[in-house]
């Protein structure tokens, strides 16, 4: 009998879907080597390897074969995605094109050496966007984003999706999050187009525009829209949360509850960055990677205080995630601090915090980035994280943030999608 991998339910499915990988055809408690390859957009090969043992009946299932070792080891179904990495250093796996999937090659290679004997593949295909879901460019006034569109009338809970400081149009969360039944607007805000790398300045009335727009979508329900930012990003939707009505929940990943690095202008106000001093950055003399971590004024001291978001005054719900093994900045801390504010007020806040996770808490099954080039430094930085911990962690917090706007965006009615 020939060597058989397959993925179920189907070799093809979104990104963030859990999936099963079995082996069939094996001898008895065969020893095999499963391996995974991905090219990414720029042509850099991630892969994974896992050796593992065939059952009496010499089948594999990856939901119950624990993995005896290699990039990961235990009962990990989904260890072959999440544990992908590049020989190349620092390199991030990201999506630029959600048009189009990641390929992954599945492969099993005979024995617990150096896989030089394949016995069977199989490619299977994790894309970004649902069938059915449209992907709309926007250059309406001075709004540069991408909107997407779930299938159906709708209404459906509408969205503002921020990365961080690193800038560009970032679109693969705001598409997996549009092939889930919301609405989302993929907003840039620095480095991209005529957009500078590192504003003077950010003004409110810019992030403003976006709310206004995606209020007028007809598929977009009139409850309230929400937000969610990672790094800079969070902070911004903690603003906008604070300052705009419009928006009814803000979820911030790794942030603060202070405004970082670029003052923020609103009507009649200013909230100038929270101090830093880069002279306190520190690069590694073994791997030239920096620690921003310390570059930060304390925030619990009360001449800082005029750079805090007055999160205290907004009506808005809020969730907010960090990771305890952030090595970009203190995020738990920050987060904490945040929370802390909001609860003394008398509000309930969702706070949740994972040991082992890093900054970059991305859709699940990306895997762990430790360190990358920050595109508007130029810098090599620190971000963080254990790869299985931060796995797990990426895996709740997707599930979080979906149940999170589902109940605070649209009133416990039922989504009309056809997905």
């Amino acid at each position: 009998m020939a060597v058989q991998v397959t993925v179920l339910p189907s070799p093809r499915c979104l990104f963030d879907d859990p999936v099963q990988i079995c082996v069939t055809g094996l001898l008895p408690h065969q020893e095999v080597t499963l391996r995974a390859c991905l090219v990414d957009e720029g042509g850099e090969l991630f892969q994974a390897h896992a050796r593992y043992r065939a059952g009496s009946s010499g089948e594999l299932d990856l939901t119950r074969s624990p993995a005896l070792g290699g990039s990961y080891s235990g009962v990990e179904p989904m260890g072959l995605l999440w544990s992908l990495r590049s020989k190349t250093p620092y390199k991030r796996l990201a999506k630029r094109n959600v048009l189009t999937p990641f390929c992954v090659d599945l492969e099993v290679y005979e024995g617990h050496g150096d896989m030089s004997r394949l016995l069977g593949k199989c490619t299977h295909e994790r894309s970004f966007l649902a069938e059915g879901v449209k992907r709309i460019s926007v250059r309406e006034g001075r709004l540069k984003a991408t909107l997407f569109l779930p299938p159906g009338p709708g209404p459906f809970p509408g969205l503002i999706d921020l990365y961080g400081s690193g800038g560009g149009l970032v679109e693969y969360r705001a598409s997996l999050l549009a092939s889930r039944g919301f609405v989302t607007l993929a907003l840039a805000y620095m480095a991209f187009e005529d957009l500078p790398a590192m504003p003077e300045i950010l003004e409110l009335d810019y992030f403003e525009e976006a709310v206004h727009f995606l209020q007028k979508q007809k598929q977009v329900k009139d409850t309230g829209i929400g937000v969610l930012g990672l790094s800079k990003g969070a902070d911004l939707a903690l603003s906008m949360a604070t300052f705009l009505p419009g928006i009814k929940a803000a979820v911030s990943i790794s942030g603060s509850g202070f405004n970082s690095f670029i003052p923020l202008r609103g009507d009649g106000f200013t909230i100038p960055p929270h101090p830093y001093d880069l002279g306190r950055m520190k690069t590694s003399k073994e791997s030239d990677l920096v620690d921003f971590s310390e570059i930060l004024d304390d925030h619990r001291d009360p001449t800082t205080w005029h750079c805090r978001i007055p999160m205290e005054r907004s009506l808005a719900k809020f969730l907010f995630l960090s990771g305890l093994d952030d090595t970009n900045w203190k995020s738990d801390l920050y987060c904490q601090d945040a929370v802390q504010r909001l609860r003394h007020c008398g509000r309930k806040v969702e706070f949740c915090s994972y040991s082992g996770a890093g900054h970059l808490l991305e859709p699940p099954y990306l895997p762990l980035c430790q360190a990358s080039i920050h595109r508007v430094l130029g810098l090599f930085v620190q971000w963080g994280g254990q790869w299985k911990e931060h796995a797990k962690a990426q895996e709740d917090a997707w599930h979080r943030i979906q149940a999170f706007f589902w109940q605070h965006l649209m009133d416990s009615d039922t989504p009309k999608s056809n997905l």
